[in-house]
């Protein structure tokens, strides 16, 4: 039997009940962009998008072709990684933040232990601190910055610092981020010329371990296959992997999971499509953003094609990133749960509080 998990990084479907304590009253992701002439997702009308609980900014169906719900998150944060640790059924520990930059000690030991000097150190858009500080980094040293979730950044042009050696300096750093409950440190590389500065696709990041076992060992500690695709690996460093993909973008998470459909396998295929977030949500761009999901809209059927008698494809997302609001940051909203495959028949599953509902699904589905 196959479960595929495909995470749609970001996309909310409207702001959490908690939503005020993060600063996003009123942040709906989905609403905003279902407003771009770029928006066409018939397929996820059919599966029950617009069916969902307060989802009424979309058509609804009579009778939706999978189950359909809503989910909040119950952990304190609004990253990646918490999303992710809580639909495989462990609940985040409060992270810390840093609005204002990271101490004086965190930086000095950084310079220390990598030999790198740390420029900027503050919160910023990681397109546009390297077009600012690019130059500057061309010089010497490394950009470490933030954002408003619990992430240590750092950006090197390839040229001046190698691939191996910044992710050298993220493992180092990594061990440093204990000590301060930093969720990630990311590695941002970039190429190019000045003024035309660029992000690379080899992005990685390293996550802190999980507290305890997750849905992913769970299952592979069963005997199942757990096949991560996109940055899975990075955000459960490793862990309950039996095999794992690195992808450079949607369209080839797509194709992977489309090979890995076809192949003979028992158990979870779980998938990442980060370009939601990465970059439509966070660069505030709203027909990006409608262009992107219409995009994976059109590659849904040939995954259902896919589909065994006994198969499942589950879809939800992490969080939201509202791509109409000034923020860059991501949102705190409810999250879409769409599930496909004969176990399930268009029922409407509600409002559930905890991502974990997730992990309880594809659990039950293996006899857990």
């Amino acid at each position: 039997m196959k479960v595929c998990l495909v995470v749609l990084d970001s996309l909310g479907i409207g702001f959490a009940p908690d939503a005020a304590d993060f600063g996003d009253s009123g942040s709906n992701t989905l609403k905003a962009i279902s407003k771009s002439k770029e928006f066409w997702v018939p397929e996820l009308i059919k599966s029950g998008l617009g069916n969902i609980d307060s989802v009424d900014y979309l058509p609804s169906v009579a009778s939706a072709d999978g189950d359909y719900g809503r989910l909040y998150e119950l952990n304190p944060n609004k990253d990646t990684v918490s999303g992710h640790w809580e639909m495989a059924g462990v609940v985040a520990p409060k992270f810390k933040t840093f609005p204002e930059g990271f101490p004086k000690e965190l930086i000095g030991r950084f310079e220390r232990e990598t030999g790198y000097r740390a420029l900027v150190n503050r919160p910023y858009s990681g397109t546009e601190v390297i077009r600012d500080f690019g130059i500057e980094q061309l010089k010497g040293g490394v950009i470490v910055y933030t954002s408003a979730d619990s992430v240590l950044q750092i950006a090197a042009h390839t040229d001046v610092v190698p691939l191996e050696k910044l992710y050298e300096i993220c493992l180092k750093t990594r061990k440093i981020a204990d000590d301060y409950a930093i969720a990630r440190v990311i590695a941002r590389p970039f190429a190019g010329a000045p003024g035309s500065f660029y992000r690379t696709t080899d992005r990685k990041d390293f996550s802190m371990p999980p507290p305890r076992k997750t849905l992913l060992s769970r299952l592979s500690e069963r005997g199942f296959d757990v096949i991560g695709i996109g940055k899975i690996s990075d955000i459960f460093c490793g862990e309950g992997l039996t095999e794992s993909y690195h992808i450079s973008g949607n369209d080839d998470g797509i194709t992977t999971l489309e090979k890995v459909m076809k192949k003979p396998f028992n158990g979870l295929c779980f998938v990442n499509l980060v370009d939601f977030d990465m970059l439509y949500g966070h660069r505030n761009d709203v027909d990006g953003y409608a262009r992107a999901l219409s995009r994976f809209d059109r590659a849904l059927p040939r995954l259902k094609s896919l589909l065994g008698a006994e198969d499942s494809l589950i879809i939800t997302a992490d969080h939201g990133c509202d791509p109409s609001t000034p923020s860059t940051d991501h949102s705190r909203e409810a999250v879409p749960i769409l599930c496909h495959g004969a176990a399930f028949k268009g029922s409407n599953r509600g409002t559930k509080y905890g991502f974990f509902e997730v992990s309880r699904i594809i659990e039950a589905l293996f006899g857990i």
